[in-house]
């Protein structure tokens, strides 16, 4: 732009100076205060118009009184519901049929000639499906009775034990123990239980499970360790093999021969 038309030239085209103004900025800007004006005076024309026909409307309401129409309104007849009623009682359970049944009579040694009639008792044929009571009752027969066996003994065999009680018992019900109970036991091992020196010099504790053969008698044999460190297992053997007579085991009220597993604790005292 030349310098004799800058004092006189819009800020617009100052900005705009060189640039494409058919793109649509320089236009927007160049017509923004007459569409501002535009639009100011719309609104201004819809304010206007509102309020005018406010007026109006409220200025023709008041002419008129509104006019309260009454309707009959009619009530329909309430049902009443019917109450639930408990249901009936059950009948009372029938009683259960009578059982046939005959008198018992105690036995008595007596002539024939005195036995009254009332007082023989049944035939033993009757009697299979006849309960016996304290008075005669006539019903029906009764399923669940058990006859009477046909040899009419009465005499039931108890079963025959074939157990061998001379071997040697793995399982018993009441197995073997030291005279005293577990009390006098552990008094034993701490009397005459000797630790082996090689097992305290290294530091050796455990539990040895001793297994012997207490007979009838209560002599014990056949003792042997079964498990337990190798250094405390003689220890352990000597102790039992020591320890004199036990209390034999008992099966079904008999003293039995059986098989005992002890364990016999080591342990080194802290010092």
């Amino acid at each position: 732009m030349e310098i004799n038309k800058i004092l006189t030239a819009d800020v617009l085209d100052i900005i705009f100076d060189g640039r494409n103004k058919q793109y649509g900025a320089y236009d927007l800007r160049k017509t923004y205060n007459r569409r501002l004006r535009t639009s100011m005076l719309v609104m201004l024309g819809a304010v206007v118009a509102l309020i005018v026909g406010y007026l109006i409307s409220n200025y023709q309401g008041k002419g008129k009184v509104a006019q309260q129409v009454v309707q009959d309104v009619q009530l329909e007849d309430v049902k009443e519901e019917k109450k639930n009623e408990p249901p009936p009682p059950p009948p009372p359970p029938k009683p259960p049929p009578q059982v046939e049944m005959a008198k018992f009579t105690p036995p008595k040694i007596v002539k024939d000639e005195e036995v009254k009639a009332e007082e023989k008792p049944p035939e033993v044929e009757k009697l299979e499906d006849t309960k016996i009571g304290n008075a005669n009752q006539e019903g029906i027969k009764d399923d669940n009775i058990t006859a009477p066996p046909a040899d009419n003994k009465g005499v039931v065999e108890a079963p025959k034990d074939n157990t061998d009680y001379d071997k040697t018992f793995t399982k018993v019900e009441i197995e073997s123990e030291y005279p005293g109970g577990i009390a006098a036991w552990y008094r034993y091992l701490q009397k005459n239980l000797q630790y082996p020196d090689e097992a305290v010099s290294a530091e050796i504790q455990g539990q040895v499970i001793v297994r012997f053969i207490v007979d009838k008698e209560g002599v014990v044999s056949d003792v042997e360790a079964v498990s337990g460190p190798p250094e405390l297992r003689d220890a352990a053997v000597r102790v039992i093999k020591k320890s004199g007579s036990w209390n034999p085991a008992i099966q079904n009220g008999r003293k039995v021969k059986s098989y005992k597993s002890q364990p016999v604790n080591f342990k080194l005292e802290a010092q």
